[in-house]
């Protein structure tokens, strides 16, 4: 165990060395945007910064504010100096709240909890992240990880595991979101990740640093990507390391999520849930097949796993 160890990345270093606070665009942005005199990080404070606002152009958009009586976002506005979407991205700065700014959406428009978290679909997530926090995560439980298994390939499984670790991380809590789908790995393409090393190499016992890495705009949001794709991702779930590193995990983390190749690809996301202690079963509406779905959650009733719940992926 003591090797095994040895050749783990820390996480605590990647916790350690989160993304510092971004500096302004330039001298003339600080300026203007410490004319705006309201608390520290105010929303004039944000949007000065995120749009580069002059000291001159500031100075116009609180004169306006003062005049008719409105919050300096909707004088901003107003005057087309900033877009509605400016300041729905400013107050989510000024509650630590991760929102992704308009440019980053199309790159990632899988993470809805982060592009819209204002939408019905990030609701949901919202709410089914109260009800894992209640039921699994709750303070007192026994640590354990949750791994998303479903079905089938298409059920939305990558996309229901990506988005509930948007959502636990802004809650704030040390969020890892782990990709254990060494068959066809996709949470690398979803935030736009480098995915040269990662849980494969770990469980090679190769010592690779680097592993886990930070989402950017989410601060206490990290993804451990799967690396290189294995020959034998079945042996190397299988293997004590990979319950060891779980462990590991759960023990550095608030929350672990796991997201998991669908049971059609083999045996993977059972042995996954059983390391796990945890699983989240995901299914697609109008595709998956009840017999399927009956199955996958017979055979987890016969293990230690503990079911959290069935969802049903409606999008």
């Amino acid at each position: 165990m003591a090797k095994f160890r040895d050749s783990t990345p820390d996480p605590v270093a990647v916790i350690d060395a989160a993304a510092r606070p971004q500096a302004p665009h330039s001298a003339q942005a600080t300026d203007a945007g410490n004319k705006v005199h309201e608390h520290e990080r105010s929303i004039g404070n944000i949007i000065a910064e995120l749009r580069n606002l002059t000291t001159e152009q500031v100075e116009k958009v609180l004169e306006h504010q003062r005049q008719a009586g409105v919050r300096f976002g909707e004088a901003a506005v107003a005057l087309g100096y900033a877009s509605k979407d400016d300041v729905l991205f400013a107050l989510s700065q000024q509650f630590h709240y991760p929102y992704a700014p308009e440019e980053q959406r199309h790159a990632s428009p899988e993470l809805v909890a982060l592009n819209e978290p204002f939408s019905a679909r990030a609701e949901a997530f919202r709410a089914l992240r109260s009800q894992l926090i209640m039921h699994l995560f709750d303070e007192g439980a026994t640590p354990r990880a949750l791994a998303v298994i479903s079905p089938d390939a298409g059920d939305g499984k990558t996309y229901c595991a990506a988005n509930l670790a948007v959502a636990l991380a802004q809650l704030g809590g040390r969020t890892l979101l782990v990709d254990a789908d060494m068959r066809g790995p996709r949470l690398h393409e979803v935030f736009k990740l480098k995915n040269q090393t990662g849980l494969s190499g770990i469980l090679s016992g190769r010592s690779d640093s680097h592993v886990i890495q930070q989402v950017a705009g989410v601060p206490s949001l990290f993804v451990l990507p799967v690396g290189t794709t294995p020959p034998n991702p079945l042996e190397l779930v299988e293997r004590p390391a990979f319950g060891l590193l779980i462990r590991e995990l759960v023990s550095k983390f608030d929350y672990v999520v796991v997201d998991t190749p669908a049971a059609v690809y083999g045996a993977d996301a059972s042995v996954i849930a059983v390391r796990c202690g945890a699983a989240l079963v995901v299914a697609r509406k109008d595709k998956g097949r009840v017999a399927d779905l009956q199955e996958m959650v017979a055979n987890l009733a016969e293990t230690p796993t503990k079911l959290s719940g069935v969802i049903v992926n409606e999008f």
